[in-house]
């Protein structure tokens, strides 16, 4: 009898991706059936259990034990991480079927902390059939919603920006082919803000290439405008900007790109912000950090330390200082090298303010240019406060070791923006309007909504006219 990877995966104890491993390197005989594997139960019986080379810790693969809602909107969850995104998508109303990710760190945290939802590996080794099987749905026509942010690494403005060249690009493309597969009524992908201006960097012949006379590899932002006419192309409105997490109640300045896309008539709303900085439009202003710590005891919780040599410097600073604070005789010896370098370095020697939302938390808080200590204790910040910070509960146990921990929590989508997008989906599917505010600023830039963003990115080639305009805003390198 033939039998598919899934059932071979729970016959031998280990994952789907397991599997087509074993099959890859012909230790488990198998054939391919189009894009899926079939293999003789007869194989999988006799197969050696002591020839499974899985480490202890190894997280397998399981099937969603959540039932498809008749009253809610149904969703699937890529590069789903320590699932702040999801957690928001839930406060919202939304139920999360299927989480995949391939850090065993982070599906240990899915699999501790919600013992029902569906859990798969790498996207890239499921066909959709078994992608639907382990979010225990029936059809595509039960997915109402597919959400993710591919990884950002390959759009990041820090790095050699290779962009569909890199192989997470590729993964980005992926994700893509399964939203235009699955066809969701609703798609989300989240991403940093370097998606803006990356620039598409492989070699694709197709309709979209050829219909829109711009230079592709030249074209800041040629990467996202191919995204939006590819799921153009495919039905779908497409709906984006630019968002500092801080005006929807989330602690912190984290600027974040989020597109939702819909099957559905008219496009999805900007989201709705429910704070504002200095309170404008009425709004409350934007949390604080201490009003995010409050509660927590600074001197328990879990945190690395900053070697000697850099503590020092960091004792001399008070809160919401930096290494521009110290005196200006330290400072060079302080800085090293990096003090000639060009820009601002806020982050280095960087304690956190008491009375304003925490920077942007990163995957360490101890790294040179990048540091987060407290705005008293002479240590990087916590375990809890980075919790916090992210919005994720207290009762949600971050798995791994430490750096495991602070490279999760620092990755994450903030719980509150994931909330702000779940409640501009449903409000959308139940035709009900966002509230806008006139003038609102989004972000630290113009021209991130899909529409200024095509203007640009049409306009790029064309000769430049200057204009001044009274803003505090300043605008992406197109």
């Amino acid at each position: 009898m033939l039998i598919t990877v899934i059932e071979a995966a729970e016959i031998l104890g280990c994952s789907a991706q397991y599997v087509r491993k074993l099959l890859r390197e012909g230790r488990l005989n198998g054939e391919m059936l189009g894009d899926s594997w079939v293999i003789n139960s007869e194989d999988v019986e006799n197969f050696d259990k002591k020839d499974l080379r899985i480490k202890a810790n190894t997280v397998i693969d399981r099937k969603s034990k959540r039932q498809h809602s008749k009253t809610k909107l149904n969703c699937l969850s890529f590069f789903s991480g320590a699932m702040g995104l999801d957690l928001g998508l839930e406060d919202a109303g939304i139920n999360v079927l299927l989480a995949c990710e391939i850090d065993n760190a982070s599906r240990q945290t899915i699999t501790h902390n919600d013992k029902k939802v569906g859990l798969i590996g790498d996207i890239r080794d499921y066909s959709v059939e078994e992608i639907l099987e382990y979010a225990n749905v029936k059809d595509k026509e039960e997915v109402d919603i597919i959400v993710g942010g591919p990884p950002c690494q390959a759009f990041s403005t820090a790095g050699k920006r290779m962009g569909f060249q890199d192989e997470r690009g590729n993964v980005f493309l992926k994700y893509i082919s399964l939203i235009t597969t699955v066809r969701p009524k609703y798609a989300v992908i989240e991403n940093v803000r370097g998606l803006l201006s990356s620039m598409l960097s492989i070699d694709i012949e197709d309709e979209i290439i050829s219909e829109f006379p711009i230079d592709w590899k030249k074209t800041p932002g040629s990467s996202l405008f191919y995204v939006q006419k590819k799921l153009e192309k495919e039905g779908y409105k497409v709906s984006f900007n630019l968002y500092n997490s801080a005006n929807f109640g989330v602690p912190q300045v984290r600027e974040r790109v989020v597109i939702i896309c819909t099957k559905l008539p008219n496009k999805v709303d900007h989201l709705e912000p429910t704070n504002s900085n200095d309170g404008l439009h009425g709004l409350p202003k934007w949390k604080t950090f201490k009003e995010a710590v409050k509660d927590l005891d600074p001197k328990k919780g879990d945190s690395i330390k900053f070697s000697e040599k850099r503590l020092q410097y960091i004792k001399m600073l008070k809160p919401g200082e930096n290494w521009r604070n110290l005196p200006l005789d330290i400072q060079p010896i302080a800085m090293g090298g990096s003090f000639l370098l060009g820009g601002g370095k806020t982050g280095f020697f960087r304690r956190l303010a008491w009375d304003k939302p925490a920077p942007t938390v990163v995957t360490h808080p101890a790294m040179p240019a990048t540091e987060l200590a407290h705005p008293v204790e002479h240590r990087p910040l916590s375990i809890q406060e980075y919790k916090r910070i992210q919005e994720f509960p207290d009762a949600w146990e971050i798995q791994g070791s430490i750096l495991d921990q602070y490279k999760q929590i620092g990755n994450a989508v903030p719980v509150g923006l994931g909330r702000a997008i779940g409640r501009a989906i449903i409000n959308h599917y139940k035709g009900k309007k966002t509230k806008s505010y006139q003038g609102f600023q989004f972000s630290r830039y113009n021209k991130t909504t899909e529409t200024e963003f095509e203007k640009e990115i049409l306009n790029f080639n064309k000769p430049k006219v200057s204009t001044k305009k009274n803003t505090n805003q300043v605008s992406l390198a197109f």
